[in-house]
């Protein structure tokens, strides 16, 4: 019976059926409740319905029995990073590739761990191992590109990422990976490859999302622009169907901030608090990343990336209030904020290990600046603006591999950047000395001046490696400008004249000069 029993409960998980899974193998650890693969199994199924507490619990119970099984550890390992005991997952992860040195998968789990912590060296040194055990094994060498890009060993990103297409041409992954470097161009081939897999019939929605976007690249590169809209269109419906964004919703978020804002703050405890930092704030594909590298690229400065400190410390406060940001603003003390700027500062930390200064460039940061300023009255705002029909476009030919759900209507992209832009300019009239308008376009046309000007906002003093800083050698986290940021300034990346009549609905809704509206 038992053995039946582990059987049904395996076959349910591996059709994702958890509840299934749960149910019968419940009956096998009620009869015998320190059976090993049991607990284990059960220990899968929790993890898969997102009860991380309860499926540790199991795959512990599982390892009494079996503390020798690599299987059972990295079962573990994983469960423990998913329920944040991240020190804890390393540790079982390492103990399974310890156990079975010859076992690619046990490497492939460590180096997935490791590049989520943001470990890229080691993460690339687990996926190569596992790849020298299992060359075939194109998760780890996808992997192993994305924790290259980030690395800046583009030419190793992208002969990984063509191995994998070697390997397989029809892996969507890969060729979006490749379309999302910016950088390399496709060939006729390879266009032609992407057109055909593009119109098979039968191709999931995810799977169609990635080659669209890359074949809307592919097509660009050999300036078919009317092609590449028709394909960025279809891709772009496809994932919007798979996202929720609710333009209603975020222009009432934005009118509640200006409102919860328009009281004076009371006055710092500490008026130099924060001054270690630097926040950038912006919508995608604005220059953020370019910005960080030339802040990174000064001796002083750190880039820390898109950090999460800032949204997790206002989430917790909201929640330690039982009211949702910004209702609570009107009701924290000087004390309030200067406990939450402490904290942040804490959390922060590891960025001045080795350079006093760093960079937050999470991308929410544009609605958070009141509480930035109220939390750490010492911190600089820089404000990453680009052209705004620039802006929405590149968004809109865009995947991101999280948030920016408005990025997938013109409509919406539109809405989002007008909320951004009468929420940056009143934050602009509201703190005129530590608010900061670096103008992308601006930098492209004259650099030296406007680095110039961006270094002296942040007190810093002129550094000649600022101008060159896609020579600095630094980690960039995967983002879409990860291997453009290691290039040299180019004068060529607007799109929007080249698409012509087909903006006309946005250029509208920007209210451009001669669509129809205002500004």
């Amino acid at each position: 019976m038992v053995a039946r029993l582990l059987t049904e409960g395996s076959t349910a998980l591996s059709r994702g059926q958890a509840d299934d899974a749960e149910r019968v193998l419940s009956q096998v650890v009620a009869f015998a409740p320190d059976h090993p693969e049991a607990n284990r199994l059960l220990g899968i199924a929790c993890q898969m319905r997102g009860d991380y507490v309860r499926a540790v619990a199991f795959l512990r119970k599982a390892l009494v029995n079996c503390p020798d099984s690599a299987l059972f550890h990295t079962n573990l390992g994983s469960a423990l990073y998913e329920s944040g005991e991240v020190e804890a997952a390393l540790a079982a992860l390492h103990r399974a590739c310890e156990l079975a040195p010859g076992m690619a998968a046990s490497w492939y789990n460590l180096g997935k761990a490791l590049k989520m912590q943001f470990h890229f060296e080691d993460a690339c040194e687990a996926f190569e191992h596992s790849l020298r055990i299992d060359p075939t094994h194109n998760r780890a060498r996808n992997s192993l590109a994305d924790a290259q890009t980030s690395l800046g060993a583009i030419p190793a990103a992208i002969a990984n990422y063509r191995e994998i297409l070697r390997r397989e041409p029809s892996n969507p992954s890969a060729w979006f990976a490749l379309a999302n470097l910016k950088t390399e161009p496709f060939s006729d081939s390879d266009v032609s490859q992407i057109q055909q897999l593009w119109g098979q019939q039968g191709a999931g929605a995810d799977s169609r999302i990635l080659l669209g976007f890359a074949l809307a690249k592919a097509l660009e590169d050999k300036d078919d622009y009317a092609g590449a809209f028709e394909v960025l269109r279809t891709a772009n419906a496809l994932k919007r169907r798979e996202v929720s964004w609710n333009a209603g919703e975020e222009r009432a978020q934005v009118e509640a901030t200006i409102e919860a804002f328009a009281k004076p703050l009371p006055a710092p405890l500490d008026a130099t608090l924060g001054h270690e930092v630097i926040f950038l704030v912006s919508l995608p594909r604005s220059g953020s990343s370019l910005t960080e590298q030339i802040l990174a690229s000064h001796p002083q400065i750190e880039g820390a990336n898109e950090i999460t400190d800032l949204p997790q410390i206002i989430d917790e406060e909201s929640a330690r209030r039982g009211q949702p940001f910004p209702e609570w603003v009107n009701l924290a003390t000087a004390e309030d904020w200067s406990r939450l700027g402490r904290e942040y500062m804490a959390r922060t930390e590891r960025w001045r290990q080795q350079r006093p200064r760093f960079t937050d460039k999470n991308l929410t940061n544009w609605r958070m600046v009141g509480a930035v300023l109220a939390m750490l009255p010492g911190a600089r705002v820089v404000n990453c603006r680009r052209d705004a029909l620039e802006t929405c476009f590149a968004g809109y030919r865009q995947l991101f591999s999280n948030g920016a759900h408005f990025s997938y209507d013109m409509n919406d992209m539109a809405d989002c950047y007008l909320d951004y832009d009468r929420l940056s300019r009143y934050w602009q009239r509201l703190f005129p000395e530590q608010f900061f308008d670096h103008v992308y376009e601006s930098l492209l046309a004259d650099p030296e001046p406007q680095i110039r000007r961006l270094l002296d906002f942040c007190g810093l003093e002129f550094d000649p490696s600022c101008l060159s800083f896609h020579k600095t050698r630094r980690t960039v986290r995967s983002t879409p400008s990860a291997a453009q940021v290691r290039q040299p300034l180019r004068s060529d990346t607007s799109r929007s004249a080249r698409y012509g009549e087909k903006l006309d609905q946005l250029r509208m809704r920007l209210g451009y000069p001669g669509s129809g509206v205002e500004q």
